[in-house]
Parts: structure tokens; C-alpha cells; sequence
């Protein structure tokens, strides 16, 4: 015996009991934007970086709008402040090989004093020289002037070695170029990173990972005539200030410039970072000769990004798992519960501080807990999506502040959801009017053989639009084909076209083990001018296809949603509150009779999150919902007959639903079989002949 739940009320909404808030408003809260739910994905965070080894970088994972970024940035200032500062870096002129500037590594918050003492010292290596008539003197005054600058760094070999070298060649210059003072240029210091009086390691995020603004770039100063290689300026990138600390990149920003993507690799596969012009994708491109020496890399960088754009990345680039070996795995949502509601109270009152509104009471804290639920899509989750969290704070707050309300309450929490459904309801009126003008085809009232209402949702702009289709269907004998019309004009997506192939195996598993299926069935979405994907509408479809086999009407007035497998079972689908809320909204505005509502399969129940004009509906019986587990379920409902149980001997009670469909197909067999033995003997039956004996049988 098949059972079917109407549900109730408290079925189609979690409620959130402001006593289980431990504030009376966010303004008695800590007010600190707590991180929940992520434990796993901070785990993986700290675990790379504590580990200093190869490939140990990070690719965090997760949608858009859950805050990856704020964490993580959060997570790597904390790291890093309890790092050493990173040495500083310069270039200097080479002088055994001018065209390869030198690296210069110094303590940290020394590079721009060096470059001071420096400049300084050739302003006076410029005098002397000039001020000198003979020789002897001028190399005299370089060697003094040089003199003081080595006693200022007697503790920085890396700076005395340069000097040294520097003399050595100004002194050769000095004898054979009498114009050697107008070129002292060349040994100035390039600082390419100086953290100052800055403390702990560095945490960099570029925003737009160029090839430039990753690996910096060289820019050539002209004097007179050809650019001269060794007069240039280092612009330091990303890396060169990240160095030593913590790099942060979005992945879509960074997979976008292939050059910077495939130079963030090499950097990281070396160690070491090179100042280069990037590939041109038609092939070399003529730079100036000017190659600096690389500097040593040390880093850990972590990008950030969605699932998809990972998993895609990671079959195509095999040196991502070598390169980035840590994933860490953002959740988008946690379980509800008492304790769970009472830290997302807290979350939302660290924001609510975060973005300077006004309090927020209890009663507008549970609304806003029972609006995160239908964020999640599950009654029994809370979304951690804080995009769409914050806007709906900040319309609330505008809500009390047109009232007048010193704190947010529950009715402004409501009015800003209601006033973000009508911005977002363009699609849905004119689905309305559609309706009501009989431009499209729905009736949700009476009864109709081989015809369902299934509700559709598209998502636009990231709202979702469901509406009411028209499922049709057509049988009659053939070879045992049940043909898509949307599959075979290529509007059908593969998954739909999986849940056609599902519906044809159903039926010749349980109507037809013993006689060929001869049927030949079409089946439809009327008025669908665009594509269909989903396996949602499969019950729809199969209970249309049944009533069209076997003679029986549907009702008109439940819409059907859910997913069938080959046993008949079903399976829950998406967007299950839109689809319900979407045919309650095209039944509402023609008048609701008492008798409409929606069939959904039972393991939707859970995520039920309903408005609240739909929960009155059905608290007032004018709006009716059902939950199912099986496709037989279903059609006692649609058709108000029993479905059908085989007993003992295998037989479906005679006047059942499965009974008409099972001796209707067993008549399309026995028809094709006389059909074919008529053709045989070189004669062929009148069309409906059969038909006329089909039917004098099941009279």
C-alpha cells in the first residue's frame, strides 16, 4: 500500500527561536567577524605554511562571495607578523659585465639608506674629479670620498665588496676617459624592495597579476641618441615585495594572463626570480640586452579560486599538484542548530559593526538566521556565503532607517527581503501575464489524459525564476521508442536526454518482461523555445507518459517536480522552494481553489525554506504540498485511482493505474504481432482495425 504525506506548516520552514540568541541586540555582542565553518580549510592553511619545502603553496577552493579572501588575508597577517623581515634587494651595476646588473641583497631597511650614501658620494666623486686641472689628484679625491663611505659599512661585506669594485673602476676610468665624471651614474643603487621600519614578513596581494606586475620590469632612461643599457630603473613586481613572506592571487585574474601564469611557475619551480620581458605569442619580440641577475625566491603563495576552475586547471596543467600541493577546501554552508545559530548571530553582529549599521534586535537577528537557511538552500544549513549576508543587513538597516526605528527589527528584515523579490521580479510578471492572457498554455484546474504540469527554473543574474511547463505526451504501438522532442531537435541537454533513456528502461521493466514493448511515445515541453538540461522534470514526464498509455487523466492542479530512478524511485532536485513558490505565484494570481498545490519527492522535504505567503496558504488550506518516495506514489495522487501492487500471482489489481498501462502495452504487442503476420500473408490491416479489436477486448 502506497502512502502519501501532505505536509504541514512546520514542514515548509525552520524557524529560528530568538532565544536561542545570547544577545537582546548586536550592540551587546563581541561585534568580531567570526570565521565559521572552516576549520578544515584553515587546517590546510596552516599545515603549508609551516612547512618549508618545495611545493607547499596553497590553492584555496570555494565560491565567490564566502569571504576566501578576508580569511586568508587574515590568516597570513597573523603568520607573518611572527616572521623575521626579509632581507631588502637592490641592483648595482656589474662592472665585469655591464649588460648583467648585479643583485644586492641587504638587511632589511637598509637598501634606501644605502642608495642615500651613495648618491651622495658620487655628487662629491663628480666635484672632486672635476676640481682636480692633474691625475694624481683626481684619484686622490675618489679614494677619499670612497674612504668614508667604506667606513659607514664596515658591517656590510655585501656593501664593501660593491665599493670596492666601484673604485677599482672609476679609478680605470678616471686615467682613460677624460669624460668618466658626467658617467658616475651607472653605479647608482636600484632599489628594487626596502621594507623600512616595517615588521614581520610581507603579505602582498596583486590584484592584477600581469606578467609586469608579477616579475617587475626594466625600464630604460634615454640620454641622448640610442638608450643606454646600463641607465635604467627596476620596477620590483608582486614577487619581489612578496619575497620572503606571503603572496596572495585570484586564480581567474591570474589565469587570464597566460605569460604571468606560466613565469609565477618557473619562479617557483627555481627559486629564483628573473626580470624578463614576456613571450610574445607570435614569437621573440627585439628587447634591450639587459639581463639582471636573478634574485633567490622564497616564498609561499596562495590563490584562490572556484572548484571548477580548478579541477579544469588541474587536468590540463600536471605541474599544478607539484606546484600548489595543499588544497584547502572552503565550505559554503554549516549545520543549523542552537549553537550554530547563536555564532551566526554573532557573525552578524560583527558585520553589522564591521559596516557602521544600526543594532539589530533578536527578532531581526532569527529572521535574517532563517534567510541564511534559503541562502543555503537547506533548512538545515546556514549559508556562509557573506556577499549576500551583508546586503541584506545594509537594505534592512535602510528599511528601519526609513521607518524611523532606532534598531533593525523583523519587519524591516522582511520588508528588504520582499523589496529585493520585486526588483528581482520582471521575469516573474511577465510569466504572470503570460499566464493570464493564455499566451502560455497552463491549466491548473480539471483534469487532462498524457498531459503534467512540471516547473522549470532558470537563473539570471544569480536569482532564480521558476515558472510552470506544460508536459505532454503520446502514445501509441510501435518498436518500443520513446522519443525527446527536445533531444531530437538538439534543445534536450544530456542529462535530460539520460532521464528520457531512465523512463523508457522503467517501463520495460515493469510493464513489458513478458511481451515486446511496442510502443511508440513522444514526449514534450510545450512552448519550451530554448534549451532543457535536468533530470528534474523525469516524473513529470513518466507520469504524462502513463496517463497517455493507459487512458487515464491527471489532474491539473498539483504541479510535479523530482527526479525518478529505474526502480521508480525518486530522487531529490534543485531549487526545490523557487519551483514551489513559482506555481504557487501562477495559481495565486488566477485564484487559488483549494485544491492546488505541488508533489515533491520526500528527501526535498529538508530543504524546504518557503515564503511566508506560501506558508499561510497552506496554513489555510488554499495551498496543499506532498511529499513522495516513488513514482507510484505519485500517480495515485495525480489520478486518484489506487496505482497498483502486484500480488502473488504478479497481477495488478484489476481497475489500478499499472494495471491499464500494463494491459495496454501488452495490446500495442499484440497488435504489432498481428500487424506483422497480416503483412506476411501479402495483406495489411486497415488502419484502426486493430485499434477497434483493442478495444472491443478491454470492454
Amino acid at each position: 500500500m502506497v502512502t502519501t504525506t501532505e505536509l504541514l506548516p512546520a514542514d515548509l520552514v525552520r524557524r529560528c527561536d530568538p532565544a536561542d540568541i545570547p544577545f537582546a541586540s548586536t550592540a551587546d555582542a563581541r561585534g568580531v567577524v567570526e570565521v565559521l565553518g572552516q576549520d578544515r580549510a584553515l587546517e590546510a592553511t596552516r599545515f603549508a605554511l609551516g612547512v618549508h619545502h618545495d611545493g607547499y603553496n596553497v590553492f584555496a577552493l570555494g565560491p565567490d562571495g564566502i569571504g576566501k579572501q578576508t580569511i586568508l588575508r587574515q590568516l597570513l597577517d597573523r603568520e607573518a607578523a611572527t616572521r623575521p623581515t626579509p632581507a631588502d634587494w637592490c641592483y648595482v651595476y656589474n662592472v665585469a659585465d655591464p649588460q648583467r646588473p648585479r643583485a644586492l641583497r641587504l638587511p632589511a631597511g637598509t637598501a634606501s639608506v644605502v642608495r642615500a650614501d651613495l648618491d651622495r658620494a658620487l655628487v662629491e666623486l663628480r666635484g672632486a674629479v672635476r676640481s682636480a686641472i692633474d691625475r694624481e689628484g683626481a684619484i686622490g679625491g675618489v679614494r677619499r670620498v670612497l674612504a668614508r663611505v667604506r667606513d659607514a659599512y664596515r658591517g656590510s661585506p655585501a656593501v664593501l665588496e660593491y665599493l670596492a669594485q666601484v673604485e677599482i673602476d672609476i679609478l680605470r676610468r678616471v686615467m682613460t676617459e677624460p669624460e668618466a665624471c658626467d658617467r658616475l651614474h651607472r653605479y647608482e643603487v636600484h632599489v628594487v624592495v626596502d621594507h623600512g621600519a616595517k615588521a614581520g614578513a610581507p603579505v602582498i596581494h596583486e590584484e592584477n597579476p600581469t606578467h609586469a606586475h608579477l616579475l617587475g620590469q626594466i625600464e630604460h632612461v634615454p640620454e641622448t641618441g640610442p638608450l643606454a643599457p646600463e641607465r635604467l630603473r627596476v620596477h620590483a613586481g608582486a614577487l619581489h615585495r612578496a619575497n620572503g613572506g606571503y603572496l596572495l592571487l585570484d586564480a581567474r585574474a591570474l589565469l587570464r594572463q597566460a605569460p604571468a601564469w606560466d613565469a609565477l611557475k618557473r619562479a617557483l619551480r627555481t627559486h629564483e626570480l628573473r626580470i624578463e620581458s614576456p613571450q610574445h605569442p607570435l614569437g621573440p619580440i627585439p628587447t634591450i640586452s639587459v639581463e639582471p641577475e636573478p634574485i633567490s625566491l622564497d616564498l609561499k603563495v596562495v590563490v584562490f579560486g572556484d572548484r571548477t576552475l580548478y579541477y579544469a586547471l588541474a587536468a590540463l596543467d600536471p605541474e599544478l599538484g607539484t606546484l600548489f600541493k595543499v588544497v584547502a577546501d572552503f565550505e559554503v554552508s554549516i549545520d543549523r542548530g542552537p549553537g550554530a545559530d547563536a555564532a551566526y548571530a554573532q557573525l552578524i553582529a560583527g558585520l553589522v559593526r564591521k559596516e557602521a549599521l544600526r543594532p539589530f534586535d533578536r527578532g531581526a537577528l532569527a529572521r535574517v538566521i532563517e534567510q541564511a537557511a534559503r541562502l543555503a538552500s537547506d533548512a538545515h544549513k546556514l549559508s556562509l556565503r557573506l556577499g549576500p549576508l551583508v546586503d541584506l543587513l545594509t537594505e534592512a538597516d535602510d528599511c528601519a532607517r526609513r521607518a524611523n526605528h532606532p534598531d533593525v527589527t523583523a519587519g524591516d528584515v522582511q520588508l528588504a527581503i520582499e523589496a529585493r523579490l520585486r526588483r528581482a521580479g520582471r521575469l516573474r510578471d511577465q510569466m504572470l501575464e503570460a499566464l493570464r492572457k493564455k499566451v502560455l498554455l497552463i491549466d491548473t484546474t480539471g483534469e487532462a489524459i498524457g498531459q503534467v504540469n512540471a516547473i522549470s527554473v532558470t537563473e539570471l543574474g544569480g536569482d532564480m525564476v521558476a515558472y510552470p511547463t506544460r508536459i505532454t505526451a503520446v502514445a501509441r504501438m510501435g518498436g518500443g521508442e520513446v522519443v525527446d522532442v527536445e533531444g531530437e531537435v538538439e534543445l534536450g541537454g544530456p542529462v535530460h536526454a539520460k532521464g528520457i533513456m531512465i523512463l523508457t528502461s522503467l517501463l520495460g521493466a515493469r510493464y513489458a518482461q513478458h511481451v515486446p514493448l511496442s510502443l511508440f511515445a513522444t514526449l514534450v515541453f510545450e512552448q519550451s523555445y530554448g534549451g532543457i538540461e535536468g533530470d528534474s522534470a523525469s516524473l513529470a514526464e513518466l507520469c504524462a507518459l502513463l496517463s497517455a498509455i493507459a487512458d487515464v487523466p491527471i489532474r491539473q492542479s498539483i504541479a510535479v517536480t523530482g527526479s525518478v530512478n529505474q526502480h521508480g524511485e525518486l530522487q531529490p532536485i534543485g531549487g526545490v522552494n523557487e519551483k514551489i513558490e513559482g506555481f504557487f505565484d501562477a495559481c495565486r494570481d488566477r485564484g487559488l481553489t483549494g485544491d492546488q498545490g505541488v508533489l515533491i519527492p520526500r528527501s526535498n522535504v529538508q530543504h524546504l525554506m518557503l515564503r511566508e505567503d506560501v506558508v499561510a496558504a497552506v496554513a489555510e488550506h488554499r495551498f496543499h504540498l506532498y511529499a513522495v518516495d516513488h513514482v507510484d506514489e505519485a500517480l495515485a495522487l495525480m489520478t486518484g485511482r489506487e496505482a497498483g501492487v502486484r500480488d502473488a500471482d504478479g497481477s495488478y489489481p484489476e481497475a489500478s493505474v499499472n494495471a491499464r498501462v500494463e494491459a495496454r502495452l501488452a495490446e500495442f504487442a499484440q497488435d504489432a504481432q498481428r500487424y506483422l503476420q497480416g503483412d506476411q500473408r501479402g495483406h495489411r490491416p486497415r488502419p484502426g482495425q486493430w485499434a477497434h479489436l483493442a478495444r472491443s477486448r478491454s470492454q
